[in-house]
């Protein structure tokens, strides 16, 4: 594995300086930040022009004609992250003032799990001539959830089989993993996947363009990629589900594993020259958005739960013991500091659901009334609804819309809204949503706490935290004392702080943590009324959880089927689109 010892030196009393960049679901964002105290001195931000591609591919890559896509589908364009460095990284270096010279390392982190297949050298598939129409050769994006077929039978072979894997991820695979969405790459576009020579993590291949080398990082082989205990999943297993699949390992998925906090490698002239950072800097090993984000809230400890909060949330904890968890995406040694057992949660949308109902169940008169108050939407229906007393609006609903990724572990699922009358209002349905997705958490925190793995703090980062009424909703309904994040860029962060010890500059990512991590925000206590409010409303959302979700009615998955298939009769076969390899 490589040395932390960087190969650039910065004069003895200088200030030294590292960069984190967070690619999130639309846009990258890069933090400059001081090596000493983890002062934040600057940043800048780059939208991914191409945002999330699920309807049709774009025309400026894929040309006239662009291929459209079925429903479920999320993909998006690998050049939009290599810009983030272009543009995202110089203006954090204007915006801080600082000199560049002075940068030692630099760090990224990625959304997960989020695949691009790739060529020997890192090429992506759509930058090759015949592959730009070829929906399979983009990035698949975390949220695609088209490969929900093959994840449905990976989890049924390796119940049927035992194998001794499975309770490490609850007893169920995502649809949103390696294995699923590469089964449905070779089983949807054979040629495509003969021509892929890795299918790589985003985390590990933006770290790659950084510094020319391929290093897989620890965390999403582990919790993304089923390698547990020094092995993958077995050839004969994968034999099983397809034989052409038998090699997927070691043809187009295996390779060297680095340590998180680590130096992966060292700053390219040419990734120099985009950033406008100094040449042979250290770039540290690739890591998932989440899982960096608790150094930088100083949760290294075990039984502290962080809930990074955005379009997604993702629940990230240490453990001293290992313990099955039913419907957890994975448990991981070292996966988020070295000599713990690493866990981690999620629900597949949040703020997303929150965009979708502004966007299309909110009439123009609340978005005139919104900009006449001079407030975003957003904050105009929580004014509205921070009005209301708990069980007001007299709805429940389920935060499925983007399907369930904890406890249930079945993207097939679906949103629900129960109770809506004649007199619902946007508001009424706003706060049901916020309310809906706290639920969901407050379900995932049980079950760690019934799996014996105590849940002592609960601490928020992510864009969402400045709601502060979603802040004390989570902690009337989860019952537990909630502190946010000091920093509103915690996974930037974070991936300073693996900067900072891949440059080493520390000794360890606890050391770092100490030093860099960012001191607590805001604190919300739970209010015994509230909590006792929440507790009648959470009993009826577990009935429709377990009712919907559980096997009691599978309408959710019948829909689905039936959406899928009329939806791939409008999608052309990649020769029926006229395209070949």
């Amino acid at each position: 594995m490589q040395s932390n010892t960087p190969q650039f030196f910065s004069e003895p009393g200088t200030e030294n300086y590292v960069i984190g960049v967070d690619y999130g679901t639309l846009s990258g964002r890069a933090l400059v930040v001081r090596v000493r105290d983890g002062k934040e001195l600057g940043s800048g931000v780059y939208d991914y022009p191409h945002a999330v591609v699920t309807d049709v591919l774009p025309e400026d890559v894929a040309g006239d004609g662009a291929a459209r896509l079925p429903g479920e589908w999320a993909l998006q364009v690998p050049n939009d992250y290599r810009d983030v460095l272009r543009y995202a990284v110089p203006a954090a270096i204007a915006d801080a003032g600082i000199d560049p010279s002075l940068v030692v390392g630099i760090a990224t982190d990625f959304t997960a799990c989020t695949m691009v297949p790739v060529k020997s050298d890192g090429t992506p598939l759509n930058e090759l001539d015949g592959f730009s129409n070829r929906p399979h050769a983009y990035v698949k994006l975390w949220r695609h959830h088209a490969a929900q077929p093959q994840a449905d039978r990976i989890n049924e072979l390796a119940a049927e089989r035992g194998e001794d894997w499975l309770p490490r991820y609850g007893g169920l695979i995502s649809s949103e993993w390696e294995f699923a969405k590469g089964l449905q790459l070779l089983e949807e576009d054979p040629d495509a996947y003969a021509e892929m020579d890795h299918w790589v993590e985003a985390a590990d291949w933006i770290v790659w363009q950084l510094c020319g080398k391929y290093v897989r990082n620890a965390c999403t082989a582990g919790y993304k990629g089923i390698y547990q205990d020094g092995r993958y999943p077995s050839e004969e297993f994968l034999a099983a589900l397809n034989p052409q699949f038998a090699d997927f390992v070691s043809t187009k998925l295996e390779h060297t594993i680095g340590r998180l906090g680590d130096a992966a490698g060292y700053l390219t002239a040419e990734a120099a020259q985009w950033t406008g950072l100094p040449e042979g800097i250290a770039v540290a090993v690739g890591n998932v958005d989440a899982h960096v984000t608790a150094p930088a809230a100083r949760a290294v400890d075990p039984g502290q739960l962080v809930a990074i909060m955005g379009t997604s949330t993702c629940h990230v904890m240490n453990g001293t013991e290992l313990h099955e968890v039913p419907g957890m995406c994975g448990v991981v040694d070292g996966g988020i500091v070295d000599g713990l057992w690493g866990y981690e949660a999620g629900q597949s949308g949040v703020g997303d659901i929150f965009g979708w109902f502004t966007k299309n169940g909110v009439p123009p008169e609340y978005h005139q009334a919104a900009e006449a108050a001079g407030l975003g939407i957003h904050e105009y229906l929580t004014e509205l609804a921070s009005e209301q007393a708990i069980g007001e609006h007299g709805l429940i609903a389920l935060d499925w819309h983007s399907g369930n990724r904890s406890v249930l572990v079945d993207h097939e699922l679906s949103g629900v809204v129960v109770g809506q009358t004649l007199a619902t209002r946007p508001e009424d349905t706003y706060r049901a949503l916020l309310e809906a997705t706290a639920f969901g958490t407050r379900t995932i925190v049980d079950a760690f706490r019934d799996s014996g793995v105590p849940v002592k703090e609960f601490i928020v980062a992510g864009g969402l935290l400045k709601n502060k009424l979603l802040m004390q909703i989570y902690a009337d309904i989860t019952g537990l004392q909630l502190s946010t994040i000091g920093s509103t860029q915690g996974p930037a962060l974070g991936s300073a702080i693996h900067a900072a010890v891949a440059a080493g500059k520390y000794a360890d990512i606890r050391e770092a943590a100490a030093a860099m991590g960012s001191e607590p925000g805001d604190v919300y206590i739970p209010i015994l009324e509230n909590v006792a409010a929440y507790e009648e409303l959470f009993q009826e959302y577990r009935t429709l959880h377990d009712y919907f979700g559980r096997g009691s009615n599978d309408v959710m998955h019948r829909l689905k089927t039936i959406q899928r298939n009329a939806s791939r009769s409008s999608f052309p076969s990649p020769e029926a689109a006229g395209v070949s390899a």
